[in-house]
């Protein structure tokens, strides 16, 4: 697979088989991804994956707290901005009515949508998931980085026939993850990663990109 048949066939997979992922094949991609570019090189990220047993309890446990209605953990980062200006907002509005679309729920039905968000919990499905932490001590600049690591863990999974899906979400029961993981108390999560091979049945739908005259200026000179 060419990168660009990598990136673009890269998406949110939200139905996984069960499937095991080969430990030599998270172990390539790890090594690979880690040649992501970080300022001075300090390679600000801190991964751990589950699989089996491990990853089975953790979902064991975040499915009780959402059956007993537990609040969500006290967030530790900002995921958006309180007041999303536009054109964010607009893209978030269509991003929602497109993925609850796809599933027959309608915006106003509030308790489909919540029933809907517990499958991050489940990693929908995913044999394998990937929890990535930061030092708390680090920057903006360095989240960035660990973004691009990220990045390159998602494309080179499509190298291998894989699928993934970054959550946010398991940042609001990080500390459940915790109870599992057991991370150096400077660590903060970030974010988890489900990945797998795609459910055939999923029928995903691919959601849209702005224009390239949305989002890029060239400036010519003389």
């Amino acid at each position: 697979m060419d990168v660009y048949e990598a990136v673009k066939s890269r998406r949110s997979v939200r139905r996984f088989s069960d499937r095991p992922v080969p430990r030599e094949v998270l172990k390539r991609v790890l090594s690979a991804a880690a040649w992501a570019p970080s300022g001075s090189n300090l390679q600000p990220w801190h991964a751990f994956v589950l699989s089996d047993g491990p990853l089975a309890a953790l979902k064991k446990r975040a499915g009780a707290r959402l059956a007993a209605g537990d609040p969500f953990d006290e967030p530790e980062y900002e995921q958006y901005p309180q007041h999303l200006k536009s054109p964010y907002r607009e893209r978030r509005f269509a991003f929602g009515e497109q993925r609850y679309g796809a599933l027959g729920i309608s915006r106003k039905d509030t308790e489909a949508r919540q029933r809907a968000a517990t499958g991050n919990w489940e990693c929908f499905g995913a044999p394998t998931a990937l929890f990535c932490y930061i030092d708390r001590d680090l920057r903006r600049p360095q989240w960035s980085d660990v973004g691009m690591f990220l990045q390159n863990v998602m494309l080179l999974l499509r190298e291998e026939g894989l699928h993934s899906c970054t959550q946010m979400a398991w940042a609001k029961f990080h500390r459940t993850v915790a109870e599992t993981v057991s991370p150096p108390r400077d660590l903060m999560l970030f974010c988890g990663m489900s990945i797998g091979y795609e459910d055939p049945a999923g029928n995903p739908a691919r959601t849209g990109r702005a224009t390239l005259e949305e989002t890029v200026t060239f400036v010519d000179g003389p």
